[in-house]
C-alpha cells in the first residue's frame, strides 16, 4: 500500500470534484455543524436536509434554540425518530448558554463534555469547525477503513483500531476537508451493498478490493431481536368534536411526545375486553372506525390498533377519574394488559387540526391521522 499521504491526496482531489452541495457545508459555525451532525445520525441526507433547513429557519442561532421549549423542538423533529437527539440538543443548547456563557467549546475534549455528543460528533465539530486534527469515524468511515486495510474488528478494541487507522490517514493540515471526504466516499462510493469500486479514487490502495473480498468487510453484525408490542389506542371524540390526548412521560419510546390514550397488551385483545380496561363506566358511544397499523422501530415492532369512538353525551369521559398512576401492571392470570397509559390530569381535549401543529406526535400517530379515511371521518364529525 502506498503512503497514507498519497491516499489522502487522491481522496482530496476526488472530493473537490464530487462533493455534494449541502447547506451546512458552507458554514464553519459550530452550531450549524453540530445540528447537521445530530440530525444525520441514523438519518439519510435526503431525509435530514429539509429538517435541517426548517430548524435553522426557526432557530438560526444557539442562543435562540436555548430559549425554545421542548414541545416546539420535538414538533420540528416529528418523523425523524430517535427523539432523545432532540431533547439532548435542547438541553445542551441551554447548558452552553447558561453554564458556558454562550461560548461553544472549541476543542474535541471540550465537546466531549456535552450531553448527546460522543466521539464521532465531537470529532466532526472539532475538525470541521476548528480544523482540529482528529479523525472522524462514523458508519461510512468505518466501512472505508475496514475495506481499505482489510480488517474485521468489533467491540471497543475494534473501534479503537479503526480510529487509529483513520488517524493514520488523516491530513493533518486540512482535517476538515479530509474527514468530510472520507464520509462522502463511504456514502457515495463505498456503499454497504454494491460498492462502486470501479470508480473509487483509492481502490488501487484497497486491500479488500485487491484480494476480491470487499463483500466480506466489514463483517455483518448480528442484529438484536426486535421486541413485538401490541398497542391499543382509544381515539375518543367528544360531543364538541375534540379528541383526547395524553403526554408520554415515562422512560420509554416517545418520551415527552403526545399520543392518544392507549393500553398495551401482550397479545391481540378483543375490543370489549379493551373497553373494560379503558373504562368500565364508559358512557354511550358510537364506534366509527377500527384501523390497524404496523410501525417498525430499530429494536421494536409496534402492532397498533386504533379504535375511533364518539361520545354520545356532553360529559367528559369517566377515564379522567381513574387512578393517577400512569403505568400499572395487572396479574397476567386475569388479564393480558401490560400497560395502561391513562393518568389523571394528563389527559386533555384538543382540536383535531391542532394535532402535530402544537403537540409533537410520534410518526405512528401522524401516519394514522394523515390517512384519507381518518381525515374524512374527522371532517364530517368535527365542527
Amino acid at each position: 500500500m502506498k503512503t497514507q499521504s498519497v491516499v489522502s491526496f487522491e481522496l482530496a482531489n476526488w472530493y473537490k470534484i464530487n462533493k455534494r452541495d449541502m447547506p451546512w457545508r458552507s458554514s464553519k459555525d459550530p452550531y450549524k455543524i453540530w445540528l447537521s451532525e445530530i440530525i444525520l445520525q441514523q438519518t439519510q441526507v435526503v431525509q435530514g436536509t429539509p429538517y435541517y433547513l426548517k430548524f435553522i429557519e426557526c432557530y438560526p442561532s444557539l442562543q435562540l434554540l436555548a430559549q425554545a421549549n421542548e414541545d416546539d423542538v420535538l414538533r420540528l423533529w416529528q418523523g425523524l425518530g430517535y427523539y432523545s437527539r432532540a431533547r439532548n440538543l435542547l438541553y445542551t443548547a441551554k447548558y452552553i448558554k447558561h453554564q458556558l456563557h454562550g461560548v461553544f467549546p472549541n476543542s474535541y475534549a471540550g465537546l466531549l463534555q456535552l450531553k448527546g455528543i460522543g466521539d464521532y460528533t465531537a470529532s466532526a465539530i472539532a475538525s470541521i469547525a476548528y480544523n482540529e486534527a482528529v479523525a472522524v469515524v462514523d458508519g461510512n468511515v468505518n466501512r472505508v477503513i475496514s475495506r481499505l486495510f482489510k480488517v474485521n474488528v468489533s467491540g471497543k478494541e475494534g473501534a479503537k483500531t479503526i480510529k487509529n487507522l483513520a488517524f493514520q490517514l488523516l491530513n493533518q493540515e486540512n482535517p476538515s476537508e479530509h474527514n468530510q471526504a472520507m464520509m462522502e466516499l463511504g456514502s457515495l462510493i463505498c456503499k454497504p451493498q454494491s460498492p462502486k469500486c470501479n470508480i473509487c479514487p483509492i481502490s488501487n490502495h484497497c486491500l479488500a478490493y485487491k484480494d476480491k473480498v470487499v463483500k466480506n468487510f466489514p463483517s455483518v453484525s448480528i442484529k438484536k431481536e426486535q421486541k413485538l408490542r401490541f398497542l391499543n389506542f382509544i381515539v375518543k371524540l367528544t360531543p364538541q368534536g375534540k379528541v383526547l390526548l395524553t403526554k408520554r412521560t415515562g422512560n420509554d419510546i416517545w418520551k415527552n411526545m403526545y399520543t392518544f390514550p392507549f393500553i398495551e397488551s401482550n397479545k391481540t385483545i378483543e375490543f370489549l375486553a379493551l373497553l373494560k380496561e379503558f373504562d368500565p363506566k364508559l358512557e354511550p358511544f358510537e364506534l366509527l372506525n377500527i384501523m390497524s397499523l404496523t410501525h417498525i422501530l430499530s429494536h421494536q415492532i409496534l402492532k397498533a390498533t386504533f379504535y375511533l369512538i364518539q361520545s354520545q353525551t356532553n360529559t367528559k369521559a369517566n377515564l379522567l377519574e381513574m387512578p393517577s398512576d400512569s403505568i400499572w401492571t395487572v396479574n397476567e392470570s386475569s388479564s393480558n394488559i401490560v400497560e395502561n397509559s391513562f393518568k389523571k390530569n394528563n389527559i386533555f381535549e384538543v382540536e383535531f387540526e391542532m394535532l402535530g401543529k402544537t403537540f409533537p406526535l410520534p410518526r405512528l400517530i401522524s401516519k394514522y391521522i394523515e390517512t384519507k379515511e381518518i381525515k374524512e371521518i374527522f371532517n364530517k364529525t368535527c365542527p
